[in-house]
């Protein structure tokens, strides 16, 4: 109480019992905590969108998948989100192709399988610290409520030992206790509606790494398709007198990804006769991909 006879919220807290004060230093903690995670949780989220956006507009503008994973590789371990899925989705659909001729849906399946793993990763570093936060905003209001409690409790037995008991007396002990309720509910309350927003952001980036991951299967698919219909047709344009000759179509990697290796097997010949690379995204195509696959929650 200062000297015009108020009280004061420092000297309530300073004065309040031991246990009481203990429950506000945690709750102090606490609400430290749930700041730190709220502000980290921020920078992540908006950096993760970031980079998506500027990965979805590069990976539609037409360029080929073979440049883009070279890029991605440039940045070693700064890649996230999208391009973690893209660069492991892509260097095991060429580690499938230049195994040998395998069938497609072996091939796809284990290039999705690869990509859903990364998927799953990022996933996990996104959805970090959720559960602290969603732990503060549930225990912090009852923590405040046990410093009030076992505040009042002793206040009303220090004044049974007082035959007149006035107002002034009552007072202050019950402020100190009340206390502990509001730093409880200050740690709370932004924890749960930090909370909240976090899971729906989190579940908007899921979907778009969703969206992306069965738009890239899709686009391999089709290329794939293509590229070894053409390759089907080149051979059996092949004169008969050529057929007592050994062939190399499956001895040099006749499935070869254009990494740079045999620019002489049945895959790049084909290629080489496509207008476009047989592994490049379509530009005009992408543009309405892309549009239609960011959920309007990916703009908060």
């Amino acid at each position: 109480m200062d000297t015009s006879g108020s009280l004061s919220i420092t000297h309530l807290i300073f004065n309040a019992s031991p246990l009481v004060q203990i429950v506000m230093l945690f709750l102090l903690g606490l609400s430290i905590a749930s700041w730190t995670i709220i502000f980290s949780k921020s920078n992540s989220y908006k950096a993760a969108r970031a980079k998506a956006d500027e990965f979805e507009d590069k990976f539609w503008s037409g360029i080929d998948l073979n440049n883009l994973y070279q890029e991605c590789i440039k940045k070693g371990q700064d890649l996230i989100g999208l391009e973690v899925i893209y660069s492991s989705g892509f260097k095991e659909f060429v580690r499938l192709i230049n195994s040998g001729p395998a069938d497609q849906e072996v091939v796809m399946d284990g290039t999705y399988r690869q990509m859903k793993v990364s998927q799953s990763r990022e996933m996990e570093n996104l959805e970090s610290h959720l559960a602290t936060l969603a732990t503060i905003g549930s225990i912090s209001p009852y923590i405040g409520l046990f410093g009030t409690v076992w505040g009042i409790m002793h206040a009303f037995i220090a004044l049974a030992a007082v035959k007149n008991a006035t107002l002034s007396m009552v007072a202050p002990p019950i402020a100190e206790a009340l206390i502990a309720t509001a730093m409880g509910l200050f740690a709370a309350i932004p924890a749960v509606m930090f909370y909240n927003r976090f899971v729906s952001k989190v579940e908007a980036l899921e979907n778009r790494y969703i969206n992306f991951m069965d738009e890239f299967a899709t686009i391999l698919n089709r290329r794939l398709v293509r590229v070894r219909s053409e390759m089907n047709m080149k051979n059996n344009d092949v004169p008969q007198t050529n057929t007592q000759q050994p062939s190399s179509s499956y001895s040099q990697k006749s499935y070869n990804h254009p990494l740079g290796e045999e620019q002489h097997s049945p895959y790049s010949r084909a290629r080489a006769n496509t207008h476009s690379s047989p592994y490049q995204t379509p530009g005009v195509e992408g543009d309405r991909y892309r549009n239609t696959s960011r959920s309007p929650l990916q703009g908060q």
